[in-house]
């Protein structure tokens, strides 16, 4: 099993990889379809079901998934054309993407919330429609946006498609248990294992150059939060906060008066500002999806920033590892709160980037395994409740908080020898059975929890 390091963290936009880039993929993969189709298009729909339905409002499915059909992908979306490309839709009805005729959209009438249809194959499930010139659907296509801003054919999925269909690797390791075995008979740590498979599919300039472009996206979303103040859209009226709790932060830096739990803020404040630029629609990278977009920057910046010692030459080591714990995660349960609550998302990113930190602090395989578990294992049930639909309230303070219990995950892991009582398999294999029993109303619907206890309006 291979997944890349580029499909475990992507560089798109807010607020949700799964019901914002998955939209905005699926139509870019129905435009081309439709480009290779033999039909004559004059106009196409879509309908959107499930969670997409029930919180596409609030994540922008409908914006998404209308500039995706206009030829938009998330990696290059320019915002200030988005807008322009809105604004003639709504003078013209039309749509122009390349390589097809215009096409007759009417936002009001062409894009459906079915709230009563379920599709079967997962809770963020789309349909798009291209018609002819008397209006009759001529191509129909089912898309599923299974988390992370991964996009699958109501075809694929039903095969069983494997995420993976390249060349072998050198270590395609589909457990923890089978990355440990191969990380002691090669003698390689995971990092190296990872790049090793990297390198073998897509050369050693791509991952150096990819990493690093990766990592200047995730640290100049932060540097944006912490700089900029107002209120988040939406309609919750949220404030941003990183930008004050920052501004105090370092009004306090060497007056000796604070407090060693102070260290946490400098955590949480590196994830809300991630989180605020998510929520405002800004650019921001799949760590594993959106919603958890802040949980390993943080991290990551907090090593960089206040651990003794601290090189950005680790950075790559830092991403590779996690890397590779987020595709066991994703292989063997799942990364989206619309199949799995919170658990999958913030979870997982906490298991991602704990075993990062601990990599690049000198952990061993085994306790890089250990600190993965560690971080979630105490994240297991946690449901994904939004108020409003919007990834604002819980969300941008649990990314915070999915910070420290990776911090504190990595250094309990860093105390040990790497011997503990539950594998990181059985936590997955655990998470992946809690999410299947959760009630669908604690799965990124809005209709239970948070969602339904706090007055949003």
């Amino acid at each position: 099993m291979f997944l890349s390091v580029f499909e475990m963290f992507k560089v798109g936009i807010g607020p949700s990889s799964s019901h914002t880039m998955g939209p905005m993929v699926a139509a870019a993969r129905f435009l081309d379809m439709m480009r290779g189709s033999p039909f004559q298009f004059a106009g196409v729909r879509a309908s959107l079901h499930g969670s997409l339905a029930f919180t596409g409002v609030g994540h922008a499915t409908d914006r998404a998934t209308i500039l995706g059909l206009a030829g938009f992908v998330p990696d290059s979306y320019d915002h200030e054309r988005a807008e322009a490309v809105l604004a003639k839709l709504a003078e013209t009805r039309q749509l122009h993407p390349d390589g097809l005729p215009p096409l007759h959209f009417d936002p009001k009438t062409d894009l459906v919330f079915d709230y009563d249809t379920a599709l079967t194959g997962h809770a963020n499930g789309m349909i798009l429609m291209a018609t002819d010139a008397q209006g009759d659907v001529t191509l129909r296509q089912v898309f599923y946006s299974i988390g992370g801003g991964f996009v699958m054919t109501e075809e694929e999925l039903a095969a069983g498609k494997a995420t993976d269909e390249g060349a072998p690797v050198p270590f395609p390791f589909k457990t923890a248990a089978e990355m440990l075995e191969m990380s002691q008979a090669s003698g390689k740590s995971i990092a190296e294992m990872k790049r090793a498979n990297e390198v073998s599919r897509n050369g050693d300039p791509h991952l150096k150059s990819g990493t690093k472009r990766l990592w200047q996206v995730m640290n100049d979303c932060i540097n944006r939060g912490l700089t900029t103040d107002g209120t988040l859209p939406g309609g919750l009226m949220v404030k941003r906060r990183a930008k004050g709790i920052h501004d105090k932060l370092l009004e306090e830096r060497g007056m000796n008066l604070t407090a060693p739990h102070t260290i946490n803020d400098w955590m949480s404040v590196y994830a809300m500002a991630v989180n605020e630029e998510n929520a405002a629609g800004g650019q921001v990278v799949t760590a594993p999806t959106n919603g958890a977009a802040g949980v390993l920057p943080a991290t990551l910046r907090y090593y960089l920033d206040h651990v003794p010692g601290a090189s950005e030459a680790h950075i790559e080591d830092f991403l590779l590892t996690a890397a590779a714990i987020g595709g066991l995660v994703k292989y063997n349960a799942s990364i989206s709160g619309a199949e799995a609550g919170c658990q999958a998302e913030v979870g997982s990113a906490a298991a991602m980037a704990a075993a990062g930190l601990c990599a690049v602090m000198g952990g061993t395989p085994a306790q890089i395994e250990n600190a993965a578990e560690i971080a979630l294992e105490h994240h297991l049930g946690m449901t994904c409740d939004p108020v409003r639909g919007l990834v604002q309230v819980p969300c941008i303070e649990r990314n915070g908080l999915g910070a420290i219990k990776a911090v504190s995950a990595a250094s309990l892991a860093l105390r040990g020898d790497g011997t503990h009582l539950v594998p990181l398999d059985a936590c997955i294999e655990t998470m992946r059975q809690t999410g299947a029993d959760m009630s669908e109303k604690y799965k990124e619907t809005s209709l239970g929890g948070l969602a339904v206890n706090v007055p949003n309006c």
